[in-house]
């Protein structure tokens, strides 16, 4: 890992519940996939954050959320596989 902070956007899908995108903040969707934009549907903007390897995430390992944004442009969180169904 290059860095020890990074600076990153968080962004909810309108699709399907608990599924989030991390971006850097500066260049947030230049190395996402269409494919997969068009999976997640249109990004609703959560919040910006500055990223740690010490930094506590709710259901996410914050060096795995930099180093997928680092290496891929992004980091995708799927929702967690026990939720309830209806």
């Amino acid at each position: 890992m290059t860095s020890s902070k990074l600076q990153c956007s968080v962004y909810r899908s309108p699709k399907k519940e608990g599924m989030y995108l991390y971006v850097p903040k500066e260049k947030p969707f230049e190395r996402v996939p269409e494919t997969l934009l068009q999976t997640f549907g249109t990004p609703g903007h959560v919040m910006d954050l500055e990223l740690t390897p010490e930094r506590k995430l709710a259901r996410a390992s914050a060096p795995d959320v930099i180093n997928g944004i680092l290496q891929n442009g992004y980091y995708l969180q799927m929702p967690p596989l026990d939720q309830p169904r209806h």
